[in-house]
């Protein structure tokens, strides 16, 4: 079979486009070829945080790879059937976690695969989501859709040292579902914070602000904040709500300087009044792609991630996509393509 070919320099030209790419390859069974790899980058083609979640699809679907290594431009991926798995993996550096689990719980549920894995790297590091958004908000978009996993943190990790510990289950997809995320209703939030090695008098002070901002916009907020174990001092923040027509999502890490960031992220949330946040809206087009009933998501705006991964996807897939200007945002409809071997 000839690969579909992917020009790797399209929109964001990133990593989005080398996790989507190999997640649709490994479920509908057609081989990829991805060119120009991070072409505009200061520091071209494959880096070490893109090789290990290839690597792991690899094994499961015992894929044949050409091209994965740190710096290669092009990568041809080809798989082949998947088969049940228990890994235990380490980045080696401070590379996301939550990225390489995006890569991988798409592709093993829908190929109705089950895999346990325990991955050592980083928990909660900059352009990523944290470990708890992956968790809570992608969690609770991906049940919908009908894919289910369990996420336990083990140990938090930090840039730059890393050593934070996730396990993951990922459990076969039963059924597929479309869905309909028009608007969030719901006054009712919840904040989760967890830090290390910074004084709990600033972290109280950061978590009362954004408590405060929420309150002020009409929220009720149940929030939990816990000190946890990890090599580098940090902080993440996520501010969480769902109800039948909206899941959202705003996270936060601390990098060099604490203070504001309650604020910032309260402002975030906020602002998604939708019925997706602008991180899950780019992650629903994957498995949205593969299902062939209407799907249909709100967002405040449409960013070079969701271009990317509705590029992507319409490549491999053949699904149809629309994008329609509404008062307050953007509405996205998708009609996918069930020609896989996932049914």
């Amino acid at each position: 079979m000839e690969p579909v070919r992917i020009d790797g320099s399209f929109g964001e030209g990133g990593g989005q486009i080398i996790r989507s790419a190999v997640t649709l390859s490994a479920i509908t069974g057609k081989p990829v070829e991805i060119e120009n790899i991070r072409n505009n980058r200061k520091a071209p083609g494959l880096r070490p945080q893109h090789l290990l979640g290839v690597k792991i699809l690899s094994k499961i679907c015992q894929a044949k790879v050409d091209g994965l290594y740190v710096g290669s431009t092009s990568l041809r991926f080809s798989p082949s059937d998947g088969i049940d798995m228990e890994l235990r993996e380490d980045v080696g550096t401070a590379g996301s976690v939550p990225l390489i689990l995006q890569i991988l719980i798409p592709a093993v549920s829908l190929l109705k695969k089950r895999l346990k894995i325990s991955i050592t790297g980083g928990t909660d590091v900059p352009w990523s989501p944290t470990a708890d958004y992956t968790k809570l908000a992608l969690g609770e978009a991906f049940s919908r859709i009908g894919i289910n996993f369990s996420l336990e943190i083990k140990n938090r990790g930090y840039y730059p040292k890393g050593g934070g510990l996730i396990e993951t289950e990922i459990l076969p997809c039963k059924n597929t579902n479309a869905v309909s995320l028009l608007g969030r209703t719901t006054k009712s939030a919840k904040m989760f914070c967890s830090y290390h090695g910074i004084p709990k008098d600033i972290v109280q002070q950061e978590t009362d602000g954004t408590r405060k901002a929420l309150e002020e916009n009409g929220f009720k907020v149940d929030h939990f904040i816990k000190e946890e174990n990890a090599l580098d001092k940090g902080c993440s923040i996520l501010i969480f709500s769902h109800d039948d027509t909206s899941v959202i999502g705003s996270d936060i890490i601390y990098q060099k300087n604490i203070a504001g960031i309650g604020k910032t992220v309260a402002g975030k949330f906020i602002e998604s009044s939708l019925g997706a946040d602008l991180s899950l809206s780019d992650m629903l087009v994957v498995p949205l792609s593969l299902i062939p009933e209407v799907s249909v998501f709100r967002v405040n705006q449409i960013t070079k991630h969701l271009e990317t991964n509705l590029f992507v996807a319409s490549k491999i897939t053949n699904c149809k996509y629309g994008i329609g200007k509404i008062d307050s945002g953007f509405e996205v409809r998708i009609v996918g393509n069930s020609d896989s071997r996932m049914q």
